[in-house]
């Protein structure tokens, strides 16, 4: 039984208390009985909402699925099925044109176009690399990685090599800081770079062991070492090329962690606090070495006139709350009931990044906090996440709009009204984000009973999800986002494969996004060089004048199986291909608390794995099962059969628990439970699943 203390109406569990009172609160000013009576008002003043417009989801869902039920085996009459949408609240009525408002917003979101990462902050080693991510070796990133085509051989430094990623790096500064006469291959010194640049405003200025360039609003750092092994054998001395990389990141509370309880909760808030405060650390254990790793310092550098200026060290970061439908046990209300973890995570996360605010130029140099808030269906529930703010910010005697809302367009409902969800939050939104595995486990979940779906692989060359991703990044410039806000696009999910996102992830900036998720630092670098080969604000000068692309009716094509006749084999392999999936993320999910992770697929690449992937996998078996594609037999046969390659996958990882050859573990359940009763989910997620399958294991462990 978790050891509970009254706290102005609420039952708090002992260790949260102990958090707030004695290391969040501490430093801000702000009283104990005030923060508990703010929490206290938030949770049961806006409870009520959360919970009717959670009631309203439910709502539409049903009625969608009885007007696919009436229409089944008919043609699609795409005209009765927007009006239908309209009819029942589901499309709501677009108002006049306008701008967001938003004020205070830091440059890395309104300036500078860059890599984002989003990282589990639960892990504070993966929070401070990703924090510390700002910068990153050009010359590390090309030689560890595929990046040039193919892995680095083992047996040490090879020279070879390192003449290869030269070779790449010099190519990439001709191409983005090309000098007047010659190639960066046969400059003999740097110091009189300036002079030799074509275009003499991308020199910077000088630091303590090399020159600063900027391009596109980025940074470069062209470190000069004549006595290191690089540079001693380059005819300047350049050991190497640091780029700017992650300008920012996801300092996740939500899809990528496993928090289900009081104690989960406080250590991802904890690690939020020391990010927030400047002082988290972590111990690190590398080459039979241990050091302490913390956050960087900023640097500075000299320009021309030998003025001194400043660079941040670190990525700017953001923190993604949970979504509107979870509660969790930390707090009980006054009824005794879990209260909605959005609003604890509200309170609780700002509260934190008060001290960010105190102590200035940490993070926020404008004094802002970021939050990412997810999930979110339409108009209604981004305007409640910017009523839950105001009421924070009330609360902890903040200014209204301290807090910058990210809002991550991944629900079908808030695709359809996305216009309407900017205007709702227009005097705090600084984000949003496309997000393609949710948006499509939505789609599927949305539209489960007008008939089986296309193969999950397929999803991408679909009217729904081209409509989509230009949507998206066209309703946000015409809402004005351009100089004030980030257009995001989503995860490169194979971190090992830094080859083909090379080639493939340039399409973003393309498509005029500021901003793209990478799985990794050293595919932050990577990414980095995207922006400096296209000018997004360019880009997005040139889409705004194009005019809308994407089209309501496309967005709302339903990517329904018509007429597709399968092959046995065909069915077999996207069994298997999801199934393998979910189970290789679920079993730590569950046995381990593992949120994200890279996870191998059925052919042994490693992908990184979060709950929107798991989500799509579910939503697809789940589908295929309801419409008769596949039976509950086979289904469980492909179950138990990718449960033994997983546990093959992972026979190396001293805490796994294998699944086979007993198939009852909380594991092997829970990803049986999001299959067998997918459709019965709210919205597709498997956030109730997985919780409740954790809880289990957990109590089960401490008897």
């Amino acid at each position: 039984m978790t050891d509970r203390i009254e706290k102005s109406g609420l039952k708090v569990a002992a260790e949260l208390v102990d958090f707030i009172e004695m290391k969040a609160l501490s430093g801000t000013g702000i009283s104990a009985e005030i923060f508990w009576t703010g929490l206290s008002a938030l949770i049961h003043d806006l409870g009520p909402k959360n919970r009717a417009l959670l009631e309203k989801r439910a709502d539409l869902q049903s009625k969608i699925d009885v007007w696919h039920k009436l229409h089944r085996g008919q043609a699609h009459d795409a005209a009765a099925y927007q009006a239908f949408l309209r009819d029942i609240g589901y499309l709501v009525a677009e108002g006049p044109d306008f701008s967001i408002d938003t004020q205070n917003v830091d440059p890395e979101f309104a300036t500078i176009a860059g890599p984002q990462l989003v990282v589990p902050v639960m892990n504070a080693r993966y929070a401070l690399n990703a924090a510390n991510a700002r910068w990153g070796s050009l010359y590390d990133a090309l030689y560890g990685t595929d990046a040039l085509g193919d892995l680095p051989q083992t047996g040490g430094y090879s020279p070879v090599r390192g003449a290869r990623v030269v070779a790449w790096a010099k190519d990439f500064l001709d191409q983005t800081f090309p000098l007047k006469s010659g190639s960066w291959a046969d400059l003999a010194d740097v110091a009189n770079v300036a002079d030799a640049l074509t275009h003499r405003a991308q020199f910077a200025g000088t630091t303590t062991g090399g020159i600063i360039l900027k391009n596109h609003g980025l940074h470069a750092f062209i470190v000069v070492n004549p006595d290191s092994p690089i540079g001693r054998v380059d005819p300047a001395g350049i050991s190497d090329v640091h780029l700017e990389s992650a300008i920012s990141a996801i300092m996740d509370c939500e899809d990528s962690v496993a928090a289900v309880d009081a104690e989960d909760k406080v250590l991802a808030y904890s690690n939020w606090l020391g990010l927030m405060k400047g002082d988290l650390t972590e111990a690190v254990e590398k080459g039979g070495k241990t050091f302490t790793r913390k956050l960087d310092p900023d640097y500075t550098y000299t320009d021309r006139s030998g003025a001194e200026h400043g660079l941040k060290g670190r990525a700017l970061m953001l923190v993604r709350n949970v979504g509107h439908l979870m509660t969790n046990p930390a707090v009980l209300d006054r009824d005794g009931n879990e209260v909605f973890e959005g609003l604890l995570d509200a309170m609780v996360t700002t509260l934190c990044a008060i001290h960010d605010l105190k102590r200035g130029n940490g993070n926020s140099v404008t004094g802002s906090v970021y939050v990412v808030k997810p999930k979110m269906h339409g108009p209604e529930e981004t305007a409640f996440a910017d009523e839950i703010f105001t009421r924070v910010e009330t609360a902890l005697g903040l200014p209204q709009y301290t807090v910058k809302l990210g809002i991550m367009d991944e629900e079908r409902r808030t695709s359809v009204n996305l216009k309407e969800c900017i205007r709702a939050a227009r005097h705090r939104v600084a984000f949003i984000n496309t997000g393609f595995l949710d948006r499509t486990g939505d789609e599927i979940h949305t539209a489960m009973e007008a008939g089986a779906m296309i193969r999950k692989g397929d999803m991408k060359s679909t009217a729904w999800i081209s409509a989509y991703e230009d949507m998206n990044v066209d309703i946000g410039l015409a809402c004005g986002l351009r100089g004030k806000a980030q257009i995001g696009k989503g995860m490169w999910a194979a971190p090992d494969l830094m080859h083909d996102m090379l080639e493939q992830k340039i399409g973003h900036p393309m498509a005029g996004a500021n901003c793209a998720w990478v799985p990794s630092p050293t595919a932050a670098t990577l990414h980095a060089t995207h922006y400096h080969r296209i000018d997004v604000v360019a880009r997005q000068n040139e889409l705004a004048a194009g005019g809308p692309r994407g089209k309501l009716s496309d967005l709302l094509t339903i990517p329904v199986a018509m007429g597709q006749n399968w092959s046995d084999a065909e069915v077999l392999a996207e069994l298997e291909n999801n199934a393998q999936g979910i189970l290789g993320y679920v079993v730590r999910w569950i046995d381990q608390g593992v949120g994200c992770s890279k996870v191998p697929d059925i052919h042994n690449i490693g992908l990184m794995e979060d709950r929107a992937t798991c989500r799509i996998s579910s939503q697809h078996m789940a589908n295929w099962l309801h419409h008769g594609v596949v039976s509950e037999k086979l289904t469980m046969e492909v179950m138990r059969r990718m449960a033994i390659v997983v546990d093959e996958q992972n026979a190396g990882d001293p805490l796994y628990q294998p699944m086979a050859p007993g198939y009852d573990g909380h594991a092997f359940l829970a990803a049986c439970d999001l299959v067998f009763k997918g459709v019965d989910q709210p919205s597709g997620y498997t956030e109730p699943v997985l919780h409740a399958r954790r809880l289990e294991l957990k109590e089960h462990l401490n008897g």
